[in-house]
């Protein structure tokens, strides 16, 4: 395995989902007919949930078969089908910081062997 470049700064990615965010929060009393984003909202976390695992498989296929541009894209859509199911299951960023935040400096090895079934 090689990765050809690394990642680089986060600095850029988290001004976007900063504003990703308010949009998101902004669009849940929008009107669906007018705004994807509240589509979604107002369709519930099943469809959302469907639409987050038809985009991760989509990242999975770019990531295997395809360019960067067209995974960044996947990667993106991804992304935006996230923070939309976060606001319908009522998860906060923060919340999801604290996840990865108390993961940091432990093996995924042991961390998924400390997981119940």
């Amino acid at each position: 395995m090689s990765s050809k470049k690394p990642l680089g700064s986060a600095n850029r990615l988290n001004t976007l989902l900063a504003a990703l965010s308010s949009t998101v929060d902004d669009r849940v009393n929008s009107n669906p007919e007018k705004s994807y984003t509240a589509k979604l909202l107002h369709a519930g976390p099943i469809r959302c949930g469907k639409k987050i695992a038809e985009e991760g498989a989509e990242l999975a296929l770019a990531i295997a078969a395809e360019g960067k541009t067209e995974t960044a894209e996947e990667a993106a859509d991804l992304l935006f089908h996230m923070f939309v199911g976060l606001r319908i299951k009522g998860v906060s960023l923060d919340m999801v910081a604290d996840a990865l935040a108390e993961r940091r400096g432990v093996s995924g090895i042991a961390e998924k062997a400390s997981r119940k079934d």
